[in-house]
């Protein structure tokens, strides 16, 4: 057996030769890590399986192959957080990262793992794309992803972390995924490339302004976090890991709740008595989770609306909430469909949902006619009603017309619904409501102001008042902002066995 044990350690030192100095000075001057260095980082210490390592580039019949072990992508599992994960890493050192037959077959193989295992699947992805000597296999491989990315849609986790170049054809897998990670400086994403934008439309425009992690986390919300550096990225990564199930079929990982559920003054002074004053809902959400911690998704953009994974008492829940502090919080477009995937989402793997409203309504005006809010803001609805896992809502003010349709109220599906007493139910607010009711007394009467105020308070009391909602059942009840969380809390045990059943479809059609 000599002999043949010899031949094994001669074929590990071929590998490990591949990762010399050269190898890691090359990332590091680019100011990344290399791929190896990454799946380390990610993994649990000592925990990493590697698979295919050996796997021989794909012969071309055009250009020149390298003789790299790997083919450019490394591949395996191991345990983030002590639970199972799949995962790739792309290797910009070998050809660029440059996806080929073989490359595209180890990625494809560990996404199926990862599906028939139920575990989730994280690709770091650093590469040029297609690689052009292989043509057609290339693009094959690339199609063959996309398929895993698609028949793993809301059966486990996906997450892609861009890590370096992510162009053309190569960007369709991570907007696949669930959530999409970027580093800033040294990641970019984008179809067509400054090259191609130059020539065609005579536009000069850099990689970082056509598509750097910046553009991404504020213009397009095509990523959903945004890190200084890989360490950091990676970081993140398992932060986010720790909030979600294994797979659709398992619950959150629950912790012991950080503190006892106590009553909180500091929520009766937040909300001011002005109701056009604007305020930062991240103070109350902070008062409601545990410990404060939460963590925001796509916070950069669509800001108007609040998206995050927190714990109450423990247990993960996904906070939807309206942004008083950005454009008095009404949804347009982007918040619509900020709003809808993150529900989605959280739906998907059995994630509740709880909601905060201050919503004066849909955003006016010819742009937002014209950009599809009445198809964008019905993926918000949609996603609501469509959604199965417990939802429960906390009007904080403002609670006007569709909007208040729209998010969550008991009509649509919401299962408890809570309202504080500075909350104000009605078909608009009472500025709009009384210019339009009484605009004839107003234009008679002899000091409009004075009239105006009256039949304001008036509107306020006899229809915008929580409790005509309460009464009529609308809402389960007026809470003391005090006991949000406590009732939050006591909300989410009496979902716990909750059961929805759906008519029997292939899918509905959703409002794209």
């Amino acid at each position: 057996m000599k002999k043949s044990y010899e031949q094994f350690i001669a074929r590990q030192e071929l590998l490990k030769k591949q990762y010399d100095d050269t190898y890691y000075q090359k990332q590091h001057q680019r100011g990344k890590l290399t791929a190896r260095e990454r799946i380390l980082l990610l993994f649990d210490e000592g925990t990493f399986e590697e698979t295919d390592a050996y796997a021989p580039p794909a012969t071309a019949s055009f250009g020149k192959t390298v003789k790299a072990f790997g083919d450019g992508v490394i591949t395996g599992f191991g345990k983030v957080n002590g639970r199972l994960v799949y995962a790739y890493s792309q290797d910009f050192n070998v050809l660029g990262g440059s996806l080929g037959a073989t490359h595209a077959a180890k990625i494809a193989k560990i996404q199926g793992m990862a599906l028939k295992t139920g575990s989730p699947m994280v690709g770091l992805i650093d590469s040029g794309g297609a690689r052009i000597q292989e043509g057609i296999s290339s693009l094959d491989g690339y199609a063959s992803i996309f398929r895993q990315n698609i028949l793993s849609s809301g059966v486990i986790p996906q997450i892609s972390v861009i890590m370096g170049p992510a162009a053309g054809g190569a960007v369709y897998s991570p907007a696949l995924t669930d959530f999409i990670f970027m580093t800033a400086d040294t990641s970019y994403m984008f179809v067509t490339g400054p090259n191609v934008v130059k020539e065609v439309l005579n536009e000069t425009v850099s990689t970082e302004d056509l598509g750097g992690a910046s553009v991404h986390a504020t213009k397009s919300g095509v990523a959903d976090f945004v890190y200084s550096d890989d360490e950091n990225t990676l970081l993140g990564v398992k932060k986010l890991l720790s909030y979600l199930p294994s797979n659709n079929l398992e619950n959150p990982p629950l912790t012991e709740p950080a503190i006892p559920t106590r009553e909180d003054e500091q929520l009766r002074n937040i909300v001011p008595e002005d109701p056009d004053k604007p305020y930062n809902v991240k103070d109350i959400v902070s008062l409601i989770v545990d410990n404060g911690n939460f963590l925001e998704v796509s916070e950069n953009h669509a800001a108007n609306i609040f998206t995050a994974f927190a714990r109450i008492d423990g247990q993960v829940v996904g906070i939807v909430a309206n942004q008083p502090k950005v454009m008095a919080g009404t949804l347009d477009t982007h918040s619509s469909v900020k709003g809808a995937r993150f529900i989605n989402i959280c739906d998907a793997f059995n994630i509740p949902i709880v909601t905060l409203v201050d919503v004066p309504g849909f955003l006016p005006g010819t742009d937002q006619e014209h950009e599809g809010i009445i198809r964008h803001g019905a993926k918000l609805l949609y996603a609501y009603t469509y959604a199965t896992v417990p939802k429960i809502t906390v009007i904080l003010r403002k609670a006007y017309g569709g909007a208040y349709i729209v998010m969550n109220s008991k009509g649509i599906g919401g299962d408890f619904s809570f309202a504080w007493p500075t909350a104000e139910i009605a078909v608009m607010g009472p500025d709009g409501a009384i210019a339009i009711l009484y605009r004839k007394e107003l234009s008679e009467a002899e000091d409009p102001v004075i009239l105006k105020k009256e039949l304001t308070d008036k509107y306020r009391e006899e229809v915008t008042n929580p409790y005509i909602a309460d009464e009529k059942g609308y809402i389960d009840e007026v809470i003391d902002p005090a006991l949000t969380k406590q009732k939050i809390a006591s909300s989410l045990k009496a979902l716990q066995r909750k059961i929805e059943l759906r008519p029997k479809r292939k899918h509905g059609n959703l409002p794209l």
